[in-house]
């Protein structure tokens, strides 16, 4: 969780961009997970040398030894004068050398360019940055979360962003495998396919190969989770086949390329397009149509498009221009058959009254699997919005025979717009309550976990709403007589009257 000193500090290195002259929210987070990008270059590049020399094993670098003045730790100790133009003539374009050309992340690079122009400005982000705690995982996820959290169009359209540690509930629901080709419809910066990364190196990394590293500027230890029972054909999948995402803001998925290339993914697939719309299925026909094994998605709520912007093959399975909608039936069309997907809704997609609600419920119930409908407490998009949603989680294909509720009612954090930390949490019992699910055993609908059967569902108008299941139970309680009550109030009364009288006495 990111700290109110951190904050503070993401905080005045903001407002030194917007007193630099630079105001659009979206070039300053861009501006900064460049310089970041540059930084984090630098810190794998020494982690890496740093193994060589314990292990004799050579690994690829990203600086020659003509570039090494191109390094973070090297350019950061410039002069003004000095620092501007080689950052911006020698530095971002060695960004574009680092990846293989032709790939997306390349495409995306391309067009990168240092917006800053005032050399003032460049050294005090330089130093500011240098200060965050990059080196620690979850820390670093939490300034991307709190940077974009910046953006004053936050909210616009339904573009909510997930919490990482929702992201992770969702991951480990599905618990994706090294061969799997995972996918997100909307993916934003890329939060879900990073999680599936995260996941995977800590599952295929046994106890004894974890590494423990201290940083030298904060003596904090990370973990490191290095995937060692991964093979190379594995590996091979992961760095350059595994991964797609989509989505139709430019700048986002720069942040998501990088964001994945730091997170070992060399090659990310990551495409700037409408998936909603015809030209979806015309330009990536194989992705378009049953090309992943797994799906996981926080799509846009409560959009609204034209039916003449939309693929003719989503309005056959539902008929209706809301996107919460259409992204259900277009990840259901991306799934192989018997691929999976944990996808967040709104939750009026559970219970909406509609023809296209009612359809896209019983197509998820009749003619899929549909496995477990999890309820999450309305704040958790706060301080965005206090829309209350539930996560799906599904199989393509087959049939529905009982379905998994889980009543999630908190998760960690305050749900109001702080989002401070509390004690009270139910995403582990969550997971494990999943793990452990039988429905010929878990049948209490008092219980946070319960199954309820697809005959009960159908007969309830294919209603998805826990509430429409779960049982409440009341406590019993004796209160005194209303006479009793009443003498009390009266003597209350007297009480107040009597210390009424002495303070008038007081006051002459």
């Amino acid at each position: 969780m990111i700290t109110g000193d951190l904050k503070r500090r993401v905080d005045a290195l903001w407002t030194e961009f917007w007193q630099g002259g630079i105001t659009n929210p979206l070039t300053v987070i861009e501006q900064i997970t460049f310089l970041m990008y540059a930084r984090l270059l630098d810190i794998n590049e020494a982690r890496d040398e740093n193994r060589q020399k314990r292990s004799g094993k050579p690994f690829t670098r990203r600086f020659k030894e003509d570039e090494q003045h191109l390094r973070w730790s090297q350019f950061r100790h410039l002069g003004s004068d000095q620092m501007l133009p080689l950052v911006r003539d020698q530095v971002f374009p060695h960004f574009r050398s680092t990846v293989a050309s032709g790939t997306a992340f390349a495409e995306f690079m391309k067009d990168a360019q240092l917006m800053i122009q005032k050399p003032g400005l460049l050294v005090k982000a330089v130093n500011m940055i240098h200060e965050l705690p990059l080196t620690e995982g979850d820390t670093k996820g939490d300034l991307y979360e709190y940077l974009l959290s910046k953006l004053t169009t936050a909210g616009i359209n339904g573009q909510f962003r997930t919490p990482r540690h929702i992201i992770r509930l969702m991951v480990d629901l599905l618990e994706p495998k090294p061969t799997d080709v995972v996918g997100d419809p909307s993916c934003g910066t890329g939060g879900f396919l990073v999680s599936v990364m995260e996941y995977l190196l800590e599952t295929y990394t046994s106890p004894e190969a974890v590494i423990e590293e201290t940083d030298p500027d904060t003596g904090n230890v990370e973990k490191i989770y290095i995937g060692d029972k991964l093979g190379d054909e594995d590996r091979a999948h992961i760095r350059s086949n595994m991964f797609h995402g989509f989505d139709f803001d430019a700048t986002m998925l720069r942040i998501a390329a990088m964001n994945l290339m730091l997170h070992g993914v060399d090659d990310p697939d990551i495409h700037y397009q409408d998936t909603l719309s015809t030209g979806f299925t015309d330009k990536y026909p194989s992705q378009a149509t049953e090309g992943f094994d797994v799906i996981l998605a926080n799509p846009p709520f409560k959009g609204s498009l034209d039916f003449e912007d939309v693929h003719s093959g989503l309005l056959r399975q539902v008929k209706t221009k809301k996107t919460e909608l259409l992204f259900l039936a277009l990840i259901l069309r991306m799934l192989n058959t018997g691929g999976r997907s944990a996808t967040i809704v709104p939750d009026g997609v559970l219970f909406g009254s509609s023809g296209a609600h009612r359809q896209l419920r019983q197509l998820l119930v009749d003619n899929n699997q549909l496995e477990a409908v999890i309820s999450l407490p309305s704040g958790v998009f706060r301080p965005y919005a206090g829309v209350s949603t539930g996560i799906l989680v599904f199989t393509k294909g087959g049939r529905t025979d009982n379905v998994f509720f889980y009543d999630v009612e908190a998760d960690g954090l305050s749900l109001d717009d702080k989002r401070e930390p509390v004690a009270e949490n139910d995403l582990a019992d969550c997971l494990t309550r999943w793990r452990s699910r039988d429905s010929a055993k878990d049948t209490d609908r008092t219980s946070k976990a319960f199954y309820v059967s697809a005959s009960e569902i159908k007969s309830a108008d294919y209603d998805l709403s826990l509430s429409r299941y779960k049982e409440s139970t009341f406590v019993e309680r004796e209160y005194a007589r209303p006479q009793i009550i009443l003498g009390r109030m009266q003597n209350l009364y007297g009480d107040i009257a009597k210390d009424i009288g002495a303070l008038e006495e007081m006051l002459g």
